[in-house]
């Protein structure tokens, strides 16, 4: 039995000093955009938004979690969540996972597809990156950050590596690999149909 497969090029990028930060946008005045970090660990909403903002884009690698796995993941100490809202309506998030050494990894940036294209996504990167940097300051203990980074792939939406060069992430590595081709599965069973 024959697989389909697809050609799926990863980028890895990063930062290694704060003042790397460039072209941080601010929400528009009057626009009802906020970012907020979501501070009571909720395996609910993180699956939500997870769900929501990877649905086209073929996040698949945490729909097998179930609600303890959600719950370690989210209670590690440095890890964090945060989101973009418009008019009190979640748009997107950005996820930080400290690592050993003083390095943050954005395991996961992305907007729910109805709210891309309307520059939020430039602003909840830089305000997630600057997050980043400073997230020793939210915990004691933890050594400053040293190194920002965060993988994306052809199969991201198609400004994703562009938004993160224009926030002055620097690509390290490429990657070209063949994967199994995966329908985009929607925040539910049947929604992209």
């Amino acid at each position: 039995m024959n697989t389909a497969t697809v050609t799926v090029t990863t980028w890895s990028l990063e930062q290694t000093s704060p003042e790397d930060l460039r072209g941080v946008p601010e929400p528009e005045q009057g626009s009802g955009v906020r970012i907020a970090r979501a501070q009571v660990p909720s395996p609910e909403f993180s699956r939500f938004l997870y769900t929501a903002v990877g649905a086209d884009v073929t996040w698949t690698d945490r729909l097998s979690w179930n609600r303890a796995r959600w719950r370690q993941f989210l209670e590690r100490p440095g890890v964090e969540t945060w989101v973009a809202y418009e008019r009190d309506t979640p748009a997107g998030f950005i996820e930080l996972d400290a690592q050993p050494d003083g390095v943050v990894e954005i395991s996961y940036f992305g907007l729910i597809a109805a709210f891309r294209g309307r520059r939020i996504g430039g602003a909840l990167l830089g305000h997630g990156t600057a997050r980043a940097w400073d997230l020793a300051d939210r915990w004691p203990g933890r050594e400053r950050t040293r190194r920002v980074w965060v993988h994306t792939c052809s199969q991201d939406g198609p400004h994703a590596l562009g938004n993160y060069e224009r926030r002055g992430f620097r690509v390290f590595r490429t990657e070209v690999t063949e994967e199994a081709a995966v329908s985009a599965p929607g925040p539910w069973p049947g929604a992209l149909d």
